[in-house]
Protein backbone atom coordinates (compact mmCIF):
# COMPACT_ATOMS: atom_id res chain seq x y z
CA UNK A 1 0.00 0.00 0.00
CA UNK A 2 1.32 3.57 -1.07
CA UNK A 3 2.69 5.83 1.61
CA UNK A 4 2.70 9.48 1.40
CA UNK A 5 3.55 12.54 3.77
CA UNK A 6 0.92 14.97 3.50
CA UNK A 7 2.24 18.71 2.56
CA UNK A 8 -0.62 21.13 2.51
CA UNK A 9 -4.68 21.21 2.27
CA UNK A 10 -6.57 22.14 -0.50
CA UNK A 11 -9.86 24.17 -1.09
CA UNK A 12 -11.83 20.93 -0.45
CA UNK A 13 -10.04 20.01 2.52
CA UNK A 14 -8.30 17.42 1.13
CA UNK A 15 -4.52 16.41 2.25
CA UNK A 16 -2.10 17.28 -0.57
CA UNK A 17 1.50 15.47 -0.93
CA UNK A 18 3.46 13.73 -3.86
CA UNK A 19 4.57 10.73 -5.15
CA UNK A 20 8.45 9.94 -5.30
CA UNK A 21 9.26 9.35 -8.96
CA UNK A 22 12.17 6.29 -9.76
CA UNK A 23 15.09 8.72 -9.44
CA UNK A 24 13.95 10.49 -6.17
CA UNK A 25 12.28 13.24 -7.90
CA UNK A 26 8.69 14.81 -7.07
CA UNK A 27 6.65 12.80 -8.59
CA UNK A 28 2.30 13.63 -9.24
CA UNK A 29 0.13 15.14 -6.35
CA UNK A 30 -1.98 13.24 -4.92
CA UNK A 31 -5.06 14.42 -2.46
CA UNK A 32 -5.87 12.36 0.07
CA UNK A 33 -9.52 12.72 2.02
CA UNK A 34 -9.41 12.81 5.42
CA UNK A 35 -5.48 13.41 5.32
CA UNK A 36 -3.85 16.23 7.69
CA UNK A 37 -0.92 18.50 6.75
CA UNK A 38 2.17 16.79 8.95
CA UNK A 39 1.38 13.25 8.76
CA UNK A 40 2.38 10.15 6.78
CA UNK A 41 -0.55 8.11 5.69
CA UNK A 42 -1.48 5.17 3.60
CA UNK A 43 -3.57 5.77 0.99
CA UNK A 44 -6.10 4.04 -1.71
CA UNK A 45 -6.32 6.04 -4.83
CA UNK A 46 -10.12 5.73 -6.80
CA UNK A 47 -9.49 8.40 -9.29
CA UNK A 48 -5.71 8.91 -11.44
CA UNK A 49 -4.89 10.91 -14.23
CA UNK A 50 -2.04 11.65 -15.60
CA UNK A 51 -0.21 14.32 -13.16
CA UNK A 52 -2.47 13.49 -10.05
CA UNK A 53 -4.88 11.42 -8.40
CA UNK A 54 -7.90 11.59 -5.62
CA UNK A 55 -7.63 8.83 -3.03
CA UNK A 56 -9.38 7.80 0.46
CA UNK A 57 -7.11 7.50 3.45
CA UNK A 58 -6.33 4.32 4.42
CA UNK A 59 -4.10 4.41 7.58
CA UNK A 60 -2.57 7.29 10.01
CA UNK A 61 1.38 6.35 10.56
CA UNK A 62 2.47 9.63 11.68
CA UNK A 63 -0.42 11.79 13.53
CA UNK A 64 -0.55 16.07 13.67
CA UNK A 65 -1.29 17.68 16.80
CA UNK A 66 -4.02 19.45 14.82
CA UNK A 67 -6.37 15.85 14.59
CA UNK A 68 -9.36 15.70 16.99
CA UNK A 69 -12.08 13.31 16.93
CA UNK A 70 -15.16 14.62 14.60
CA UNK A 71 -18.14 15.13 16.84
CA UNK A 72 -20.40 14.44 14.84
CA UNK A 73 -20.87 10.41 14.16
CA UNK A 74 -22.13 10.66 10.76
CA UNK A 75 -18.89 12.97 9.41
CA UNK A 76 -17.37 11.01 7.14
CA UNK A 77 -20.53 10.28 4.91
CA UNK A 78 -22.60 12.87 5.19
CA UNK A 79 -21.86 15.97 2.84
CA UNK A 80 -22.00 18.71 5.05
CA UNK A 81 -19.01 19.20 7.00
CA UNK A 82 -15.63 18.14 5.32
CA UNK A 83 -13.19 19.09 8.22
CA UNK A 84 -14.51 18.10 11.73
CA UNK A 85 -11.45 16.11 11.99
CA UNK A 86 -9.37 19.37 12.44
CA UNK A 87 -8.82 21.49 15.24
CA UNK A 88 -11.18 24.34 15.08
CA UNK A 89 -8.49 27.05 15.55
CA UNK A 90 -6.56 25.19 13.07
CA UNK A 91 -9.48 25.16 10.54
CA UNK A 92 -9.28 28.88 10.29
CA UNK A 93 -5.61 29.14 10.10
CA UNK A 94 -5.90 26.82 6.64
CA UNK A 95 -8.26 29.24 5.54
CA UNK A 96 -6.36 32.21 6.29
CA UNK A 97 -3.36 30.40 4.54
CA UNK A 98 -5.89 30.13 1.30
CA UNK A 99 -6.49 33.60 1.22
CA UNK A 100 -3.20 34.61 1.13
CA UNK A 101 -2.06 31.88 -1.25
CA UNK A 102 -4.86 32.36 -4.08
CA UNK A 103 -3.79 36.24 -3.90
CA UNK A 104 -0.48 35.60 -4.38
CA UNK A 105 -0.41 32.81 -7.17
CA UNK A 106 -3.54 34.37 -9.15
CA UNK A 107 -2.63 37.96 -8.84
CA UNK A 108 1.05 38.84 -7.40
CA UNK A 109 -0.75 40.37 -4.78
CA UNK A 110 -0.53 40.48 -1.04
CA UNK A 111 -2.19 42.91 1.58
CA UNK A 112 -0.05 45.17 3.85
CA UNK A 113 -1.45 43.84 6.81
CA UNK A 114 -3.40 40.44 7.10
CA UNK A 115 -6.30 40.74 9.24
CA UNK A 116 -7.17 38.44 12.59
CA UNK A 117 -9.65 36.05 11.56
CA UNK A 118 -13.27 36.51 12.60
CA UNK A 119 -14.69 33.33 14.13
CA UNK A 120 -17.61 32.59 16.49
CA UNK A 121 -19.39 29.36 17.62
CA UNK A 122 -18.33 26.45 15.94
CA UNK A 123 -21.40 23.76 16.90
CA UNK A 124 -25.28 25.10 16.52
CA UNK A 125 -24.57 27.77 14.07
CA UNK A 126 -26.21 26.71 10.97
CA UNK A 127 -29.35 29.17 10.83
CA UNK A 128 -30.04 28.48 7.23
CA UNK A 129 -30.34 24.87 5.92
CA UNK A 130 -31.62 23.22 2.82
CA UNK A 131 -32.10 19.36 3.64
CA UNK A 132 -32.99 17.22 1.22
CA UNK A 133 -36.20 14.66 1.40
CA UNK A 134 -35.97 10.61 0.32
CA UNK A 135 -38.83 8.12 0.70
CA UNK A 136 -36.77 4.85 0.47
CA UNK A 137 -38.72 2.13 -0.19
CA UNK A 138 -36.41 -0.58 -0.35
CA UNK A 139 -35.18 0.52 3.35
CA UNK A 140 -38.94 1.60 4.45
CA UNK A 141 -38.05 4.44 5.13
CA UNK A 142 -37.86 8.51 4.73
CA UNK A 143 -34.28 10.08 5.15
CA UNK A 144 -34.38 14.15 5.85
CA UNK A 145 -30.72 16.16 5.89
CA UNK A 146 -27.90 16.70 3.68
CA UNK A 147 -26.56 14.64 0.99
CA UNK A 148 -23.67 11.92 1.08
CA UNK A 149 -20.11 13.16 0.12
CA UNK A 150 -19.84 13.45 -3.70
CA UNK A 151 -23.49 11.50 -4.13
CA UNK A 152 -27.15 12.01 -4.78
CA UNK A 153 -28.48 10.21 -1.96
CA UNK A 154 -29.19 11.51 1.19
CA UNK A 155 -27.22 10.86 4.44
CA UNK A 156 -29.01 9.20 6.82
CA UNK A 157 -28.35 11.65 9.72
CA UNK A 158 -30.48 11.04 12.78
CA UNK A 159 -28.86 14.65 14.38
CA UNK A 160 -26.70 17.03 13.24
CA UNK A 161 -24.22 18.89 14.84
CA UNK A 162 -23.48 21.94 13.07
CA UNK A 163 -27.55 23.06 12.97
CA UNK A 164 -29.37 24.72 16.52
CA UNK A 165 -30.02 21.68 18.96
CA UNK A 166 -33.67 22.44 18.23
CA UNK A 167 -33.48 21.60 14.80
CA UNK A 168 -30.99 18.72 15.46
CA UNK A 169 -33.41 17.37 17.38
CA UNK A 170 -36.72 17.52 15.22
CA UNK A 171 -34.61 15.18 12.46
CA UNK A 172 -36.22 12.08 13.26
CA UNK A 173 -39.57 13.67 14.28
CA UNK A 174 -39.44 15.01 10.66
CA UNK A 175 -39.28 11.69 9.33
CA UNK A 176 -41.83 10.92 11.10
CA UNK A 177 -43.94 13.10 9.91
CA UNK A 178 -43.21 13.07 6.32
CA UNK A 179 -43.61 9.15 6.07
CA UNK A 180 -46.92 9.66 7.10
CA UNK A 181 -48.37 12.39 4.82
CA UNK A 182 -50.29 11.64 1.53
CA UNK A 183 -47.72 13.58 -0.13
CA UNK A 184 -44.70 11.49 1.06
CA UNK A 185 -43.43 11.04 -3.18
CA UNK A 186 -43.93 14.84 -3.77
CA UNK A 187 -41.78 16.75 -1.06
CA UNK A 188 -38.18 16.77 -2.23
CA UNK A 189 -37.04 19.44 0.25
CA UNK A 190 -37.55 21.47 3.48
CA UNK A 191 -35.78 24.90 3.81
CA UNK A 192 -34.65 26.18 7.13
CA UNK A 193 -34.73 29.47 8.08
CA UNK A 194 -34.32 30.65 11.98
CA UNK A 195 -35.52 34.26 12.93
CA UNK A 196 -34.93 35.89 16.35
CA UNK A 197 -37.48 33.76 18.68
CA UNK A 198 -38.69 31.71 15.02
CA UNK A 199 -37.74 28.28 13.16
CA UNK A 200 -39.38 28.81 10.04
CA UNK A 201 -39.32 25.20 7.55
CA UNK A 202 -40.51 25.40 3.82
CA UNK A 203 -42.53 22.46 2.87
CA UNK A 204 -41.31 22.16 -0.88
CA UNK A 205 -44.57 20.63 -2.50
CA UNK A 206 -45.17 19.34 -5.85
CA UNK A 207 -48.88 18.18 -5.03
CA UNK A 208 -51.52 19.44 -2.80
CA UNK A 209 -51.54 18.60 0.89
CA UNK A 210 -54.82 16.23 1.82
CA UNK A 211 -57.04 17.18 4.72
CA UNK A 212 -55.45 14.67 7.35
CA UNK A 213 -51.66 16.17 6.32
CA UNK A 214 -52.92 19.42 7.25
CA UNK A 215 -53.95 17.99 10.77
CA UNK A 216 -50.71 16.40 11.36
CA UNK A 217 -48.73 19.28 10.06
CA UNK A 218 -50.44 22.03 12.40
CA UNK A 219 -50.17 19.20 15.20
CA UNK A 220 -46.03 19.39 14.88
CA UNK A 221 -46.13 23.18 14.52
CA UNK A 222 -47.78 23.41 17.71
CA UNK A 223 -45.34 20.59 19.11
CA UNK A 224 -42.69 21.83 18.36
CA UNK A 225 -42.81 25.65 17.97
CA UNK A 226 -42.17 25.61 13.99
CA UNK A 227 -43.99 27.86 11.34
CA UNK A 228 -44.76 26.02 8.44
CA UNK A 229 -44.17 28.02 4.81
CA UNK A 230 -45.76 25.91 1.36
CA UNK A 231 -43.80 26.33 -1.37
CA UNK A 232 -45.29 24.97 -4.98
CA UNK A 233 -43.07 26.01 -7.17
CA UNK A 234 -40.06 28.38 -7.24
CA UNK A 235 -38.70 30.53 -4.14
CA UNK A 236 -41.35 33.23 -4.91
CA UNK A 237 -44.19 31.19 -4.46
CA UNK A 238 -43.60 30.90 -0.62
CA UNK A 239 -46.16 31.73 1.69
CA UNK A 240 -46.64 31.34 5.79
CA UNK A 241 -49.05 28.02 5.96
CA UNK A 242 -49.53 27.82 9.82
CA UNK A 243 -49.14 30.21 12.33
CA UNK A 244 -50.31 31.96 8.91
CA UNK A 245 -48.77 35.31 9.55
CA UNK A 246 -44.66 35.48 10.15
CA UNK A 247 -42.68 37.79 12.05
CA UNK A 248 -39.40 36.25 10.41
CA UNK A 249 -36.32 38.65 11.06
CA UNK A 250 -32.87 38.88 12.74
CA UNK A 251 -31.33 42.08 14.54
CA UNK A 252 -28.69 44.35 14.13
CA UNK A 253 -28.44 45.41 17.64
CA UNK A 254 -25.22 47.71 17.04
CA UNK A 255 -27.03 50.05 14.16
CA UNK A 256 -30.98 49.36 15.88
CA UNK A 257 -31.46 47.51 12.52
CA UNK A 258 -34.88 44.99 11.75
CA UNK A 259 -34.32 42.87 9.15
CA UNK A 260 -37.39 41.06 8.25
CA UNK A 261 -37.30 38.31 5.51
CA UNK A 262 -38.76 35.29 4.00
CA UNK A 263 -36.99 31.63 4.50
CA UNK A 264 -36.36 31.42 0.68
CA UNK A 265 -34.07 34.87 0.84
CA UNK A 266 -30.55 35.14 0.70
CA UNK A 267 -29.15 35.62 4.48
CA UNK A 268 -26.00 34.31 5.87
CA UNK A 269 -26.39 31.36 7.72
CA UNK A 270 -24.50 32.26 10.56
CA UNK A 271 -26.00 34.95 12.71
CA UNK A 272 -23.43 35.41 15.15
CA UNK A 273 -20.83 35.98 12.76
CA UNK A 274 -23.01 38.10 10.38
CA UNK A 275 -23.21 40.40 13.26
CA UNK A 276 -19.41 40.79 13.89
CA UNK A 277 -19.20 40.98 10.16
CA UNK A 278 -21.17 43.44 9.64
CA UNK A 279 -19.80 45.84 12.21
CA UNK A 280 -15.92 44.99 11.06
CA UNK A 281 -16.96 45.72 7.61
CA UNK A 282 -18.81 48.74 8.16
CA UNK A 283 -15.71 50.10 10.74
CA UNK A 284 -12.93 49.70 7.72
CA UNK A 285 -15.56 51.26 5.58
CA UNK A 286 -15.09 54.59 8.01
CA UNK A 287 -18.35 56.25 5.95
CA UNK A 288 -18.17 59.81 7.07
CA UNK A 289 -21.72 62.13 7.61
CA UNK A 290 -21.04 64.13 4.57
CA UNK A 291 -20.64 61.18 2.71
CA UNK A 292 -22.28 59.14 -0.26
CA UNK A 293 -21.73 55.44 -0.14
CA UNK A 294 -22.83 52.89 -2.86
CA UNK A 295 -23.52 49.30 -2.01
CA UNK A 296 -23.37 47.07 -4.41
CA UNK A 297 -25.06 43.76 -4.52
CA UNK A 298 -26.92 45.18 -1.55
CA UNK A 299 -29.47 42.51 -1.42
CA UNK A 300 -32.28 42.50 1.33
CA UNK A 301 -29.97 45.66 2.96
CA UNK A 302 -27.61 44.07 5.18
CA UNK A 303 -25.27 46.08 4.97
CA UNK A 304 -26.90 49.22 3.10
CA UNK A 305 -29.44 50.10 6.33
CA UNK A 306 -26.10 49.80 8.96
CA UNK A 307 -24.31 52.17 6.42
CA UNK A 308 -27.54 54.61 6.49
CA UNK A 309 -27.02 55.06 10.00
CA UNK A 310 -23.80 56.19 9.59
CA UNK A 311 -23.35 58.24 6.04
CA UNK A 312 -25.18 60.88 4.09
CA UNK A 313 -26.79 58.86 1.52
CA UNK A 314 -26.46 55.02 0.74
CA UNK A 315 -27.46 53.81 -2.68
CA UNK A 316 -28.15 50.40 -2.96
CA UNK A 317 -27.29 48.41 -6.39
CA UNK A 318 -28.53 44.83 -7.41
CA UNK A 319 -29.32 42.96 -10.20
CA UNK A 320 -33.16 41.76 -8.80
CA UNK A 321 -36.03 44.38 -8.63
CA UNK A 322 -37.68 41.91 -6.26
CA UNK A 323 -34.70 42.38 -4.06
CA UNK A 324 -34.45 46.00 -4.65
CA UNK A 325 -38.09 45.98 -3.48
CA UNK A 326 -37.40 44.60 -0.48
CA UNK A 327 -34.89 46.42 0.81
CA UNK A 328 -36.77 49.50 0.27
CA UNK A 329 -39.63 48.19 2.34
CA UNK A 330 -37.28 47.26 5.36
CA UNK A 331 -35.69 50.24 4.76
CA UNK A 332 -38.99 51.73 5.29
CA UNK A 333 -39.24 49.36 8.43
CA UNK A 334 -36.27 51.00 9.97
CA UNK A 335 -37.16 54.42 9.09
CA UNK A 336 -34.17 54.96 7.28
CA UNK A 337 -35.73 55.27 3.46
CA UNK A 338 -35.01 59.28 3.75
CA UNK A 339 -31.16 58.35 3.65
CA UNK A 340 -32.03 55.17 1.01
CA UNK A 341 -32.32 54.67 -2.33
CA UNK A 342 -32.08 51.67 -4.45
CA UNK A 343 -31.38 50.92 -7.76
CA UNK A 344 -31.47 47.52 -9.93
CA UNK A 345 -28.40 47.18 -12.67
CA UNK A 346 -27.03 44.42 -13.63
CA UNK A 347 -23.57 44.49 -11.78
CA UNK A 348 -22.46 41.56 -13.87
CA UNK A 349 -22.18 44.34 -16.82
CA UNK A 350 -21.80 47.58 -15.42
CA UNK A 351 -19.25 49.74 -17.18
CA UNK A 352 -17.60 52.96 -16.52
CA UNK A 353 -20.22 54.61 -18.02
CA UNK A 354 -23.09 53.51 -15.83
CA UNK A 355 -20.97 54.62 -12.48
CA UNK A 356 -20.55 58.38 -14.30
CA UNK A 357 -24.53 58.24 -14.93
CA UNK A 358 -24.86 57.14 -11.03
CA UNK A 359 -22.51 59.91 -9.89
CA UNK A 360 -19.53 60.36 -7.32
CA UNK A 361 -19.43 57.99 -4.24
CA UNK A 362 -17.01 58.30 -1.73
CA UNK A 363 -17.11 54.85 -0.46
CA UNK A 364 -18.18 51.20 -2.06
CA UNK A 365 -19.00 48.18 -0.25
CA UNK A 366 -19.14 45.36 -2.30
CA UNK A 367 -20.48 42.03 -1.39
CA UNK A 368 -21.17 39.99 -4.72
CA UNK A 369 -21.55 36.24 -5.02
CA UNK A 370 -19.16 33.40 -5.95
CA UNK A 371 -18.70 35.18 -9.56
CA UNK A 372 -17.22 38.13 -7.78
CA UNK A 373 -17.45 41.20 -9.14
CA UNK A 374 -15.04 41.32 -12.50
CA UNK A 375 -17.06 44.01 -14.23
CA UNK A 376 -17.17 46.59 -11.38
CA UNK A 377 -13.71 46.60 -10.85
CA UNK A 378 -13.03 46.52 -14.60
CA UNK A 379 -15.44 49.39 -14.38
CA UNK A 380 -12.97 51.34 -12.15
CA UNK A 381 -10.37 50.71 -14.04
CA UNK A 382 -11.76 52.31 -17.38
CA UNK A 383 -12.79 55.54 -15.12
CA UNK A 384 -9.46 55.76 -14.85
CA UNK A 385 -9.70 57.00 -18.65
CA UNK A 386 -13.16 58.42 -18.24
CA UNK A 387 -13.50 60.14 -15.27
CA UNK A 388 -10.99 59.93 -12.63
CA UNK A 389 -12.50 62.01 -9.86
CA UNK A 390 -15.37 59.41 -9.84
CA UNK A 391 -13.39 56.21 -8.36
CA UNK A 392 -13.93 55.90 -4.55
CA UNK A 393 -11.67 56.00 -2.34
CA UNK A 394 -11.92 53.23 -0.40
CA UNK A 395 -13.66 49.61 -1.10
CA UNK A 396 -14.78 47.16 1.11
CA UNK A 397 -15.15 43.91 -0.65
CA UNK A 398 -16.87 40.86 1.39
CA UNK A 399 -16.06 37.69 -0.98
CA UNK A 400 -17.41 33.96 -0.55
CA UNK A 401 -15.07 32.51 -2.88
CA UNK A 402 -10.93 33.33 -2.55
CA UNK A 403 -10.29 32.77 -6.13
CA UNK A 404 -12.34 35.42 -7.51
CA UNK A 405 -11.20 37.99 -5.07
CA UNK A 406 -7.80 36.98 -5.71
CA UNK A 407 -8.68 37.96 -9.30
CA UNK A 408 -10.91 40.94 -8.55
CA UNK A 409 -7.62 41.99 -6.48
CA UNK A 410 -4.87 41.57 -9.07
CA UNK A 411 -7.81 44.13 -11.50
CA UNK A 412 -8.02 46.49 -8.71
CA UNK A 413 -4.54 46.58 -7.89
CA UNK A 414 -2.98 46.01 -11.20
CA UNK A 415 -4.71 48.75 -13.06
CA UNK A 416 -7.20 50.22 -11.29
CA UNK A 417 -4.94 52.31 -8.91
CA UNK A 418 -5.84 50.72 -5.80
CA UNK A 419 -3.28 49.24 -2.91
CA UNK A 420 -4.65 46.05 -0.85
CA UNK A 421 -4.81 47.89 2.55
CA UNK A 422 -6.22 44.66 4.60
CA UNK A 423 -7.89 40.97 3.60
CA UNK A 424 -8.77 38.65 6.42
CA UNK A 425 -10.95 35.62 6.19
CA UNK A 426 -14.42 35.47 8.32
CA UNK A 427 -15.12 32.01 9.67
CA UNK A 428 -19.06 31.69 8.41
CA UNK A 429 -18.84 27.97 7.87
CA UNK A 430 -16.85 26.31 10.54
CA UNK A 431 -15.89 22.12 9.91
CA UNK A 432 -16.26 23.09 6.50
CA UNK A 433 -13.85 24.16 3.67
CA UNK A 434 -15.88 27.49 2.44
CA UNK A 435 -13.86 30.44 2.62
CA UNK A 436 -15.40 33.90 3.49
CA UNK A 437 -13.24 37.14 3.06
CA UNK A 438 -13.11 40.94 3.60
CA UNK A 439 -10.32 43.01 2.08
CA UNK A 440 -9.93 46.95 1.85
CA UNK A 441 -8.70 48.93 -0.80
CA UNK A 442 -7.75 52.24 -1.05
CA UNK A 443 -6.95 54.33 -3.72
CA UNK A 444 -3.33 55.49 -4.26
CA UNK A 445 -3.43 59.03 -3.98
Amino acid sequence: MNKIEIRSFDMDARGVGHLQNEDGTQGKVVFVEGALPGELVSFSSYKKKPSWEVATLSEVHRTSSQRVDPKCEFFGTCGGCSMQHLEPDAQVAMKQRVLEDNLWHISKVKAETMMRPIYGPTWGYRYRARLSVRHVIKKGTVLVGFHEKKSRYVANMETCKILPPHVSAMLMPLRELVASLSIIEHLPQIELAIGEGVTAMVLRIMAPLAADDEVKLKAFADHHKVQWWLQTKGPETAEPYYPSTSDLHYLLPEFGVKMPFKPTDFTQVNHHINRVLVAKALRLLDPQKDERIADLFCGLGNFTLPIATLAKQVVGIEGSSTLTDRALENAVHNGLSEKTSFSTRNLFEVTAEDFVKLGKFDRFLIDPPRDGAMAVCQALVDLTQVAPDLKPKRLVYVSCSPSTLARDAGILVNGAGYRLSYAGVVNMFPHTSHVESMAVFDLVS
